[in-house]
């Protein structure tokens, strides 16, 4: 849904104030990712990026003058092109000129730490509430509301992005995820108690929270018989521009730096990449999409294959 904003010019000095911040911090993520070159240390991800927004908040009074969150998003966005760009789906981001990239950008996020916040409000009412009132059914009303908000919201998501990737792909490989077994509880049992219980139920959250398995069955059925499901074996380690497999290959969480070739990505994209050219062992048996038997460790193919 759009509706056009008429702010009073207060209001409007103070959205421009919000694009000028939004426009400062995406200019300084882009000088760094700029400044970078072959043998030199990798530029700063999101997370440190925040950590960098942080530090020049406190010098900078007129920076810490604005929405944290509207620089937090401006960062946020400028990784999501940057992962794009290497993707190959985008062009490089460039830097932003003032009167003309105007903007900045709040996502639903945002709104969905409140509705969080709000529901572990709710939570600790209805355990305060005494069982079998009107306040406790109250409660538990509200609660299913805002869960079912979410419900709604990830349904849309799933339907929105999959109809999108049906129409624009002939072929569509996704990774072969075991989400049951990615979700399984770390509780343990009484002789043989779990370790990092709570940890392991905010992961499984966040799992069921980015409804990976609904958006794959929309995809097998919006694009039938054109979706592939592809075993992640040695993708992450694999350097898609060689070949080369190893696990050093993998600095860290976020960065592959390819030992043979010298070939650096972000190490997720990198595996998107062995993942989008069918380079791994499919999940119907040992063989690559092209007819390959593999009686070795998987290698992606050669761009001429």
């Amino acid at each position: 849904m759009r509706f056009r904003l008429q702010p009073t010019p207060a209001q409007e000095e103070a959205l421009l104030e919000h694009c000028a911040h939004a426009r400062y911090v995406w200019n300084l993520a882009c000088e760094q990712h700029q400044h970078w070159r072959p043998g030199r240390a990798s530029a700063p991800g999101y997370v440190k990026q925040c950590r960098q927004l942080t530090e020049a908040r406190r010098e900078f009074a007129w920076l810490a003058a604005g929405s944290q969150t509207v620089q937090q998003q401006a960062l946020r966005d400028f990784a999501q092109a940057v992962a794009n760009f290497f993707a190959g789906t985008h062009r490089r981001p460039t830097w932003r000129k003032a009167g003309v990239h105007e903007g900045f950008r709040l996502s639903v996020p945002g709104l969905r730490a409140a509705e969080a916040k709000r529901l572990v409000g709710l939570q600790r009412r209805l355990a305060r509430a005494q069982r079998g009132s009107k306040r406790r059914r109250r409660v538990k009303a509200a609660i299913g509301r805002l869960k079912a908000r979410e419900v709604d919201r990830r349904w849309d998501w799933a339907e929105q992005a999959s109809t999108d990737l049906a129409r624009r792909f002939d072929v569509i490989r996704v990774e072969n995820l075991k989400i049951r077994n990615m979700v399984r509880s770390a509780r343990g049992t009484i002789q043989a108690p779990g370790t990092n219980v709570q940890a392991k139920a905010r992961l499984n959250h966040s799992i069921h929270a980015a409804g990976w398995g609904r958006l794959v069955k929309r995809l097998e059925q919006k694009a039938a018989g054109r979706v592939e499901r592809i075993d992640s074996a040695y993708t992450s380690r694999t350097c898609n521009a060689c070949g080369h497999c190893a696990a050093e290959n993998r600095e860290s969480q976020a960065v592959f730096r390819c030992r043979a070739c010298g070939h650096t990505d972000n190490a997720d994209v990198n595996a998107a990449k062995n993942i989008a050219a069918g380079c791994a062992v499919t999940a119907r048996g040992a063989f690559q999409p092209l007819g390959e038997a593999m009686n070795r460790e998987p290698q992606p193919s050669s761009s001429s294959a």
